[in-house]
């Protein structure tokens, strides 16, 4: 795994150590292994897709794979014994230096399973903290990748060291306060791992608080929508159709780590706050989940989601299942966290694209896919000119305005912004003007009028009237 240099990488150990903080996948010949269960949530066309794109995107070199199918994992080695060993023989056979699993495994199962296999072993949690690890540009992703990587690291310690030889100095020195037995190398990289990880929490804790409060602020000003789904959906490339872009979008997983937000003109003089986000995936270690939480702000207070779904890829089914059921626990989270602070919480509308309709065999699929997400929008999202984008932006502009309604609203003259924002969000059909306000006959959406009411402008609502009379 690419974590970077630490103190416990600097420190000179004493005795002999087995250190797991340089898993590098990048360039190995690697062997992909899979215990499949009753329980697991798999495509059944393609069972190995993942793992092998995966493995792929972290620049790993796949030339075989091993599946075993059971009832429940064997407690000690996971696989059964003569599964070991055959995966053993396959790995000698392909010159194989690394045997990535397609599950979690604990840190006493790496290590019984290194010792048959003689090769090194990543988890599907370590594969996927890999990639976020090289895709990491920003200081906040690093921030963000770090902590979970040491969340993941902190409890394997035991099995990751073997040096638990006792210490009485440095550099075998013994200074006052050394002499005596010392204490377990273990216990030291504890404390290390436990000082860093505080420090990294309270960092993100900041960087979290002002993203909060900046969301908050921009949800005041704007409609905002969140584009969500499963990696590779093509959320960046729809997200550079409609705003002037600048998302990186690429046909591999997890192309998008850090949210991105721009302005985006749905008509009607009505401009919303869109912004892409990372991507989600099956079995998403719960440690990224956490320490992405700060990114994950602007999904769970967007005021619509726009959930996005390949139609074209096989394992379509299986990837709304996994990104409803996240947003679901995300959800829940965030509703703890806001009742415990006080604050009103409100959860995000959904409303379903289906992406990539162009690559589908015949209209079957796509009837599927309306009858069980009604009002779903189905486009092609690199198509600039296909229809699916204008039934887009016209959806979105109806749940950005919200109920229309004809009312009369009176303003002070001096509130000069809140007359603007009016004249450009809602159908002016008469003005009445007085010494120090005029009232505005308008159409407006009742979600324009709260947003603009919530700026601070001081709007009397009243029913319609003659304002001649």
């Amino acid at each position: 795994m690419r974590i970077k240099k630490t103190e416990l990488e600097n420190r000179q150990h004493m005795g002999r150590t087995t250190e797991r903080t340089d898993l590098k996948v990048a360039s190995e010949r690697a062997v992909l292994a899979a215990l499949h269960l009753p329980q697991s949530r798999l495509d059944p066309r393609d069972p190995m897709g993942e793992i092998t794109s995966l493995a792929q995107t972290a620049g790993a070199e796949v030339v075989g794979e091993l599946v075993q199918r059971r009832d429940r994992p064997e407690a000690g080695t996971f696989m059964g014994k003569g599964k070991l060993e055959e995966l053993r023989d396959l790995c000698n056979a392909v010159n194989a230096t690394l045997v990535i699993f397609d599950n979690d495994l604990s840190p006493g199962q790496i290590g019984n399973i290194e010792e048959v296999v003689q090769r090194k072993v990543v988890d599907r949690s370590e594969l996927i903290l890999d990639i976020f690890a090289s895709r990491a540009t920003t200081h906040e992703a690093k921030l963000q990748v770090e902590l979970a990587q040491l969340e993941y690291t902190y409890p394997r310690l035991r099995a990751m060291w073997d040096h638990l030889e006792r210490i009485v100095g440095v550099g075998g020195v013994v200074g006052i306060g050394a002499r005596g037995p010392g204490e377990q190398q273990l216990e030291i990289d504890r404390r290390i791992v436990q000082r860093k990880r505080t420090q990294l929490r309270r960092e993100l804790e900041d960087i979290q608080q002002r993203k909060r409060r900046s969301v908050r602020k921009r949800k005041m000003d704007h409609f905002t929508v969140g584009l969500v789904g499963y990696t590779n959906a093509g959320k960046s490339t729809l997200f550079n159709q409609l705003t002037a872009g600048g998302a990186y979008a690429d046909d591999r997983l997890f192309a998008t780590l850090m949210t991105r937000t721009r302005e985006w003109e749905v008509g009607g003089g009505v401009t919303v706050m869109l912004s892409d986000t990372v991507g989600f995936v099956r079995d998403l270690p719960h440690n990224l989940v956490a320490s992405f939480r700060a990114t994950l702000e602007e999904t769970t207070h967007a005021d619509l989601l726009l959930l996005m779904v390949d139609v074209s890829d096989p394992a379509a089914d299986l990837h709304y299942e996994t990104v409803t059921r996240t947003l679901d626990d995300l959800f829940t989270e965030t509703r703890e966290i806001e009742e415990k602070e006080g604050e009103a919480w409100e959860e995000p509308d959904r409303l379903v694209i289906l992406n990539k309709i162009d690559q589908l065999a015949d209209n079957a699929e796509l009837l599927v896919w309306r009858q069980r997400c009604p009002g779903a929008v189905a486009l092609c999202a690199r198509d600039e000119h296909h229809p699916g984008l204008e039934d887009l932006r016209s959806t979105v502009l109806t749940e950005a305005r919200g109920d229309v309604r004809e009312l009369d609203l009176t303003l002070p003259l001096a509130d000069a912004k809140a007359i603007n924002l009016l004249e450009n969000r809602a159908e002016v059909l008469e003005r009445a003007y007085s010494s120090d306000s005029v009232t505005m006959r308008v159409r407006i959406g009742v979600r324009m009028l709260d947003q603009i009411r919530t700026g601070g402008a001081k709007i009397t609502v009243a029913t319609p009237n003659s304002m001649n009379s």
